[in-house]
């Protein structure tokens, strides 16, 4: 009975040794973007210069740089729009999305090592159904808040501190944003060709038209969503 109670405190002072650690990393990963010179380098001219050097490796040098900035809580809509503009609609969506998925990979498991044990601690009775729910309906779930666009680091750090599996999540993830991803590099992608080729008359093409209607569309995706959910339930 005394080695239990010499454990328990122990438990629970490695838990929130832990949970202290995670939020440090999420504070210093967002000080550090938004008021370091880092934030300098994170332009389309910038970034493309920098990856410019990279030669035949750009193409990982941004998925790498991209997953980072994921896991430092940088925009994922600004990270995004510079693989666009830098790889065009079509290899630019395939790099962001690979980034994106790493980067979603990497916020789980530092969310799932560093903040689990600790949230565990905190669930009463109320919050335990929920998070057996989310285990039971992990690929559901995420896939729905995916699709309804929530912010996307909160969530993937989130969703480490539940009980859902990581595979749930990672389909879940990667069916989600496939939609607003490609719809958003399509639309900068497009934009960008037109912009290089200075030929303005290209504006009217049934290209560009079909750009910007997907990008029109993707505002409404949520709340077709909700709508849908709504309905069956």
């Amino acid at each position: 009975m005394e080695i239990a109670t010499h454990q328990i405190p122990k438990k629970s002072n490695r838990a929130l040794a832990k949970a202290a650690i995670f939020v440090v990393f999420i504070v210093a990963g967002i000080i550090s973007i938004r008021f370091t010179p880092i934030k300098n380098y994170l332009t389309a001219e910038a970034l493309g210069h920098f990856l410019e050097t990279a030669g035949f490796w750009a193409p990982v040098v941004f998925m790498a740089i991209y997953a980072m900035g994921v896991c430092l809580f940088l925009p994922g809509t600004l990270l995004t729009g510079l693989g666009a503009a830098i790889f065009g609609a079509y290899w630019g969506f395939v790099y962001v999305w690979i980034g994106a998925m790493i980067g979603a990979s990497a916020a789980f498991f530092i969310g799932r090592t560093l903040g689990r044990e600790f949230a565990a601690s905190l669930i009463g009775d109320r919050l335990k159904k929920y998070d057996d729910a989310i285990e039971r309906n992990g690929f559901a779930t995420v896939l729905y808040l995916r699709l309804v666009y929530f912010p996307f680091t909160p969530l993937n750090f989130g969703m480490g501190l539940t009980k859902v599996h990581f595979w749930d999540y990672f389909g879940g993830t990667g069916l989600g944003i496939v939609v607003g991803t490609f719809i958003f590099t399509f639309f900068i992608g497009t934009l960008k060709d037109v912009w290089v080729s200075g030929n303005w008359g290209e504006l009217l093409s049934l290209k560009v038209f079909f750009s910007i209607a997907f990008f029109v569309f993707s505002f409404f995706i949520p709340k077709i969503i909700k709508k849908t959910r709504g309905e069956r339930n």
